[in-house]
């Protein structure tokens, strides 16, 4: 039988997101101490009430053995990583850092060489499966990172994830999958948004097209997840449309410096950009929809 108090880590859960609170809850429930960092208080005083530690990051810094980062950006990434605040010189030698954020594949060697300055291991770990996933502790990982850095999360990474894809030894391998993850993702909930609208066109309810062609062959796990939520006239954001920007905008970068034309990415990225600028950047993804919506007139459910 395994000794699961020997599989017991200090962990650091930065970044409490919809993402983030779900993660750090899921090690929590896997019996590993944790400690929740978010720059929303409330975030953070709410994880505490739920188990979570408390006390200054900095105060208990080397005594982390695992640090999880799930923040928006790689800016905030670097910041946290290595900024006035960082962690990672406050880590001990022989610390395993998770980095789960959506970045460029050089920008996650970058920051897995300057970790390994520090004795830290690093793993290129970005995630999918969206926040129900991260709360359940079911999340896809795509990792890559040298072996002694997925030794080193294993039991962290059995308490979050359902699946983890090992991808490689070096780290951007994991970054890259996701950026082709990414691409499908954000084509498909633009696409979503486009035939929902387009049926409207033709006479064809919101909640009649989800309920035919999620049967049907043109269906697609971010229809069935997202369209829901226009149905409901609910945008309560699982997942904003600021995203989209921001990972379309990744993967149209890597697709100019491998001169690979992405023409349906850009177009999905321009409806993206659209939304924001309409002021729908906080809302949920599937609000790419009133975009189409307002270009043809159409009034979707909820609205008056």
């Amino acid at each position: 039988m395994t000794d699961h108090t020997k599989l017991t880590r200090n962990v650091a859960a930065i970044g409490l997101g919809s993402m983030g609170y779900g993660i750090a809850m899921s090690a929590l429930r896997g019996g590993h101490a944790v400690w929740g960092v978010d720059i929303n208080q409330e975030q953070m005083q709410r994880f505490a009430g739920e188990g979570g530690q408390t006390g200054a990051l900095q105060e208990v810094a080397d005594s982390l053995d695992t640090v999880i980062v799930t923040v928006l950006n790689a800016a905030q990434a670097e910041t946290v990583l290595f900024g006035a605040d960082g962690i990672v010189p406050h880590l001990k030698a022989g610390a395993a850092l998770l980095c789960c954020a959506t970045v460029p594949p050089a920008f996650a060697r970058d920051m897995a060489a300057r970790c390994a300055g520090h004795g830290v291991h690093y793993l290129d770990a970005p995630i999918s499966g969206g926040s129900t996933k991260a709360a359940q502790g079911e999340l896809t990982i795509m990792a890559a990172g040298a072996p002694e850095a997925f030794a080193a999360l294993r039991p962290v990474l059995d308490s979050i994830a359902e699946t983890v894809f090992e991808l490689g030894d070096e780290a951007g391998a994991g970054s890259a999958m996701k950026a082709v993850n990414q691409l499908l993702a954000g084509v498909h909930i633009a696409t979503m948004a486009e035939a929902l609208t387009f049926g409207m066109t033709q006479g064809v309810a919101p909640d009649k097209f989800v309920e035919v062609i999620s049967k049907c062959a043109g269906t697609s796990w971010m229809l069935e997840n997202r369209a829901p939520h226009i149905v409901a006239g609910d945008y309560t954001p699982h997942s904003q449309v600021n995203i989209w920007p921001k990972d379309l905008g990744i993967v149209m970068d890597i697709a100019r410096s491998a001169s690979f034309s992405a023409p349906i990415t850009a177009a999905a990225l321009q409806q993206f950009l659209a939304a924001a600028g309409m002021g729908l950047g906080s809302e949920d993804d599937a609000a790419v929809a009133k975009v189409y919506a307002r270009n043809a007139g159409l009034t979707l459910p909820g609205e008056a």
